[in-house]
């Protein structure tokens, strides 16, 4: 009976806490490093929800426990599993007023809510007044991390890898590989991710700092946050690490079932050398006869080339700028364009099997021993509503059930773009957000909402492309409205029928 009285007072002084009014929302910050701010170490780290700082411990001569004696600030919450006590007297306080702030530091969704993300409108409001949709906040650049922010905006697009990590399955014993860095990057893209679609955030914008350190570590410091460097360079590398921390042990990986595709590739006319040791993970036929070489190869992305723009221009078309329709740069795909290869042959693509997101990469940029030039062509794509429909462009490959072109729809959700010049210009996203139904453009903190045809106006380098199930009916040549203007003429021609 004399044991259980203390265990009585404290569990009634739990949730009975007096200084639960002196917690200030506004100054808490769980983006950054959970290290304490006096020692710098990682372990053992608490939040004071008073003034918002990191210290660790919380026993006597701890740093926690200095600062709760100094400064009288007494709520502190472990941030390794969100519990929160009362220092310098020590008990656990249990109380539901706590429940938001646990929310903020790990947000946690039901398979119902992740789902959800795609259908439902949900317009919040921040601790400061300011109004914020998850899924379209903004994100802090460190210093030169807009390469790597405008990749964060367009993959929360990717619904299968978003619903993935907002349910925490990164988690699950079956993709789980204690022998590869424990997941630290999947752990940490899988946090940020919840971040950013958090519907009870105290405010409208993340900083990707955790992940960017997670970055560092993993790529050995090829990408850096001081460092400006390529969204593509980068986007192949994350997936390819995503795939190898989040593979399952039977095979395949959530990037595999999203971005993975197959291509034929037709090789003509190179000299006969022993194969090259990376074509081992390939299916190859080789055709002696007429030294044809037909390889089967995956790809996550795919890449487009940009034609040469003008050397020379007239006066009257200094100002022009250079256009190209996607449908002829996907014609480098049909089966029939030859491609030329650095060891003189020629080449041909033919699609074999179509991702569920098409990756599609601009090649804008050059480089030789001087300089980085950049092309300033324009791609004219569909967008408001209508999708890309390959089958009207390239081969598709047929659904062996039906014996009928496999659906090969696809509708533009992420832009990636460039602005400025070669070397000092900047990325920036232009994301669909299908609950809402608008276009937002996201330049780091910035999110504003855009019209569909400003986004086929810019300088598009990566793009994002959802596979519908359906496919669309073919679309006439006379229909055919690049920048997705409608039929603003209204003339005669418009009544004929």
């Amino acid at each position: 009976a004399a044991a259980s009285a203390p265990r009585a007072r404290a569990a009634a002084a739990s949730r009975a806490c007096p200084y639960l009014d002196t917690v200030h929302r506004a100054v808490l910050d769980f983006d950054f490093e959970k290290c304490c701010s006096v020692s710098l170490s990682p372990h053992n780290v608490y939040a004071c929800l008073v003034c918002g700082k990191y210290f660790q411990g919380r026993g006597p001569s701890t740093h926690a426990y200095t600062h709760a004696l100094e400064a009288s600030h007494h709520v502190f919450l472990r941030l390794d599993d969100g519990k929160a006590y009362c220092l310098p007297d020590g008990y656990e306080i249990e109380d539901a007023s706590l429940d938001d702030v646990r929310f903020a530091l790990a947000p946690r969704f039901t398979r119902e809510e992740a789902r959800n993300t795609s259908v439902l409108k949900q317009w919040r409001r921040g601790l400061d007044g300011s109004e914020y949709l998850p899924g379209a906040v903004g994100l802090n650049n460190l210093k030169h991390t807009t390469y790597a922010n405008a990749t964060l905006q367009a993959f929360a697009r990717v619904e299968p890898l978003r619903v993935f990590f907002l349910n925490e399955q990164e988690k699950a014993s079956e993709t789980r590989n204690e022998k590869k860095r424990v997941g630290v990057l999947a752990s940490r893209f899988g946090e940020l991710t919840r971040k950013m679609w958090n519907p009870r955030a105290f405010k409208g914008q993340v900083s990707p700092h955790e992940f960017m350190r997670a970055v560092v570590a993993s790529s050995s410091g090829a990408f850096k946050v001081d460092q400006p460097a390529d969204p593509v360079d980068f986007m192949q590398w994350l997936m390819h690490a995503l795939h190898r921390e989040t593979r399952r042990h039977g095979g395949g990986s959530v990037v595999d079932d999203c971005f993975a595709g197959e291509m034929e590739v037709v090789t003509a006319g190179e000299p006969d050398e022993t194969k090259d040791a990376a074509s081992k993970d390939a299916a190859e036929v080789s055709d002696v006869s007429v030294s044809v070489k037909r390889t089967v190869t995956p790809f996550r992305m795919l890449a487009l080339d940009l034609p040469p723009p003008p050397l020379f221009q007239d006066a009257m078309e200094k100002n022009i700028i250079p256009q190209v329709p996607i449908a002829d740069l996907l014609r480098k795909y049909d089966g029939a364009t030859a491609t030329p290869t650095p060891r003189g042959g020629m080449r041909t693509f033919t699609f074999t099997k179509l991702p569920k997101y098409l990756v599609v990469h601009h090649k804008r940029f050059t480089k030789n021993a001087f300089f980085r030039e950049k092309n300033p062509t324009i791609v004219t794509f569909p967008i408001g509503g209508r999708p890309l429909r390959l089958a009207d462009h390239v081969p598709v490959p047929v659904d062996p059930r039906t014996n009928e072109p496999e659906a090969s729809s696809y509708d533009l959700v992420a832009n990636v773009c460039h602005d400025g010049a070669a070397d000092s210009g900047s990325f920036r996203a232009q994301v669909f957000h299908r609950a809402d139904g608008n276009w937002y453009d996201a330049r780091d903190l910035a999110v504003d909402e855009v019209l569909p045809q400003q986004v086929a106006l810019t300088e598009t380098y990566v793009q994002i492309w959802e596979r519908r199930q359906t496919d669309a009916a073919p679309r006439r040549a006379e229909e055919e409205d690049v920048f997705g203007l409608g039929d603003l003429g209204g003339g005669d021609d418009a009544m004929e029928t």
